[in-house]
C-alpha cells in the first residue's frame, strides 16, 4: 500500500474580561463551569480542513460530537456510536453494529444511514477530509437493520483505530443536506454530551447539556469555554476565580497555584510529543550536522530545569503508551562527538553552521524557552540557529506546503498510539505532515501501510524508528506531561490523549 502526497494532502490573546464577554464572572451558580482554554476553535466541521487534524481542539469537538468508536481516558477503546466492529477472516470486509436509541441534538433519530453517509463523505476527496486516504479504503456499504457491512478496497490496519481519532466523527445526514456547510457552521449539531448554546469566534463557546444524550449525563448543565491563548492570562483566569479549570500553563506556575487555597491540580504524561522537525534543505542535508544537532541536546536537563521534572525524554517518535515503542533505541547526549562531526564538515564554534529554527511561544509550556536552551546548547558545539516565532496555524500551513525552516518545533499528538500516526505520518516523505523526503525512508515505510501480519507490522515500524535515529532525520525531545489546574470544587479526570473534556468533570 503506497500513499502519495495527493492522498495525504490537507491533513493537515489575552483573556477577555467576564463583563466584556457577557459571561458569569465566576460561574458560581449550581451546574455552571468555566474553562480557560489554550486555543481557538476555527471551524465547526470536525471532518474537513486543517482544524480537523489539530489534536489540541479535539476536546471541544468531542464535547459536541461523538466519535464513531469511543476511547476511555487511558486510551483503550470502548463502544461509542458503534457497539461492535471488526474484519472478516481474510480482511476483505468490515462489519459494524450501530447503537440504537441515539438522538441528534435537534431530537431527530440517529440512524445507520448517518454512519454510511458520513463514511462515504469522509472517503470522498472532494469533501476535503484530511484523512480521506484512510476512509476511502472501505466502500460499497450495505445496511441491514442496525448492521452495516462494507467492502475493503485496500486493507488499512488502523481503519477502526481512526474512528477514535482525528475526523472520526459522524455528522447528521438529513440536517447537513438541509442547511449545507455554511448552515452547519452557524448551527452545528451532534450526538455528543453537550449542545452549542452560543459561540463567539476568538472569544468563547457556551455549551449546555444534551437532554437526549445516550450516555452518562454531564454533571455540569452549562459550560463556558473561554479561548485564552496567552498562558499568563490563563494563570490569571484560574487565580482570580474567573475560570474553574485551565491547562497548559508553565510548570512553575502549576506548582505555585496548586499550593494556593481552593486550588488543586492534575498532571500526568499524555500522548503528546515535543519534537523538532528537520527539513531536508540547506544544512540539514549534511548527516554530520543532523547528528551533531541531536547529540548536543541534553534532554534530561531540559526536562529537569525547564519542565521541573515533568515529562519523559524520548529517543524516537514513540512513547511508552504507543504499540511500537522500543526502549532499546538510544540516542546519546555527547557534545564532544557533536563537535567532531561538525569539524568533519568544516564547522566549529568559530565557523558555525547556520540555519533557522521555528517555534511557537506559549502554545505548550516553555516551548519558546526550550528552543532558546537548545539553541544555546547548539552554540557550544558550532551551530548558530536563528529563532523565528510563529503561531501554530502557520506551522500547519508551512508544513503542508513543505516550506518549514531547516528545523521547526512541533507538538505531535497521537491518541491512538499507532506507529503509522506518529513515525508514519511525520516521517513519510509524500505526506504533507512530513518535511523529510528521502527515498530510503519512503522505501522502508511503503510496505508497512498495508501489512496484515500485526507482529510483522510493528517490528517493521521499530526498524524504521531505529534507522531514523541512526540517520538523525528528526529530533524527538520528550513526552509531555499536561498540567491542569482547577478549583477544589471541581473534580477533573485527565485524558491521556490530552483532550480536556468537561463531560468527565463533576462537582467536588
Amino acid at each position: 500500500m503506497t500513499i502519495n502526497r495527493r492522498d495525504l494532502l490537507g491533513y493537515g490573546a489575552a483573556a477577555l474580561g467576564a463583563a466584556t464577554l457577557g459571561l458569569p464572572r465566576a460561574a458560581k451558580a449550581a451546574g455552571e463551569l468555566t474553562i480557560a482554554y489554550n486555543v481557538n476553535l476555527p471551524s465547526w466541521d470536525p471532518t474537513t480542513g486543517p482544524s480537523a487534524v489539530n489534536p489540541t481542539i479535539q476536546g471541544l469537538y468531542q464535547s459536541v460530537f461523538d466519535q464513531i468508536i469511543g476511547q476511555k481516558p487511558d486510551l483503550s477503546f470502548t463502544p461509542g456510536l458503534l457497539t461492535e466492529w471488526g474484519w472478516n477472516d481474510d480482511r476483505t470486509k468490515v462489519t459494524m453494529t450501530v447503537r440504537e436509541g441515539v438522538k441528534w441534538h435537534d431530537g431527530s433519530p440517529f440512524t445507520p444511514e448517518d454512519v454510511v453517509w458520513s463514511l462515504q463523505r469522509a472517503g470522498d476527496e472532494k469533501t476535503g477530509n484530511p484523512i480521506q486516504f484512510v476512509w476511502k479504503n472501505v466502500n460499497n456499504f450495505k445496511i441491514d437493520g442496525n448492521k452495516i457491512t462494507g467492502d475493503v478496497v485496500q486493507f488499512d490496519p488502523v481503519y477502526f483505530k481512526w474512528m477514535s481519532f482525528l475526523t472520526g466523527y459522524i455528522l447528521p445526514k438529513a440536517y447537513y443536506e438541509k442547511v449545507g456547510a455554511d448552515g452547519f457552521e452557524k448551527a452545528p449539531i451532534g450526538t455528543g454530551p453537550y449542545m452549542v448554546d452560543k459561540f463567539e469566534r476568538n472569544a468563547f463557546l457556551r455549551l449546555k447539556a444534551n437532554p437526549h444524550y445516550w450516555g452518562t449525563k454531564p454533571a455540569f448543565e452549562n459550560v463556558t469555554i473561554k479561548f485564552v491563548t496567552d498562558a499568563a492570562s490563563r494563570v490569571a483566569e484560574i487565580e482570580s476565580g474567573s475560570s474553574q479549570v485551565t491547562l497548559e500553563i508553565p510548570y512553575e506556575e502549576y506548582d505555585r497555584l496548586i499550593k494556593k487555597s481552593g486550588l488543586a491540580g492534575s498532571i500526568k504524561n499524555v500522548s503528546d510529543i515535543g519534537m523538532i522537525f528537520f527539513n531536508d534543505i540547506e544544512a540539514m542535508l549534511d548527516k554530520n550536522v543532523r547528528q551533531a544537532a541531536v547529540m548536543a541536546v541534553d534532554k534530561e536537563l531540559l526536562v529537569k530545569r525547564l519542565l521541573r521534572g515533568y515529562g519523559q525524554p524520548i529517543a524516537t517518535l514513540e512513547t511508552p503508551e504507543y504499540t511500537a515503542f522500543d526502549p532499546s533505541i538510544k540516542v546519546e547526549h555527547n557534545p564532544e562527538k557533536a563537535k567532531e562531526l561538525l569539524a568533519a564538515s568544516g564547522y566549529s564554534t568559530k565557523k558555525p553552521v547556520k540555519f533557522t529554527i521555528q517555534t511557537t511561544k506559549g502554545f505548550k509550556p516553555k516551548d519558546y524557552e526550550m528552543i532558546q536552551a537548545i539553541v544555546g546548547m547548539w552554540r557550544k558545539v558550532g551551530i548558530e540557529a536563528k529563532i523565528e516565532v510563529y503561531e501554530i496555524a502557520k506551522h500547519y500551513e508551512l508544513r503542508a506546503a513543505d516550506k518549514l525552516a531547516p528545523a521547526a518545533f512541533y507538538n505531535w499528538g497521537n491518541s491512538i498510539g499507532d506507529p503509522t500516526t506518529s513515525t508514519g505520518f511525520a516521517m513519510y516523505g509524500p505526506s504533507p505532515h512530513s518535511v523529510w523526503d528521502s527515498k530510503d525512508l519512503v522505501d522502508m515505510i511503503n510496505p508497512l501501510w498495508g501489512e496484515k501480519d500485526e507482529a510483522k507490522r510493528i517490528a517493521g515500524w521499530k526498524a524504521v524508528d531505529k534507522y531514523i535515529a541512526e540517520q538523525a532525520y528528526v529530533l524527538p525531545l520528550m513526552q509531555y506531561a499536561q498540567p491542569i489546574v482547577h478549583s477544589k470544587k471541581v473534580n477533573v479526570v485527565q485524558h491521556v490523549s490530552g483532550a480536556l473534556l468537561p463531560a468527565l468533570m463533576t462537582p467536588a
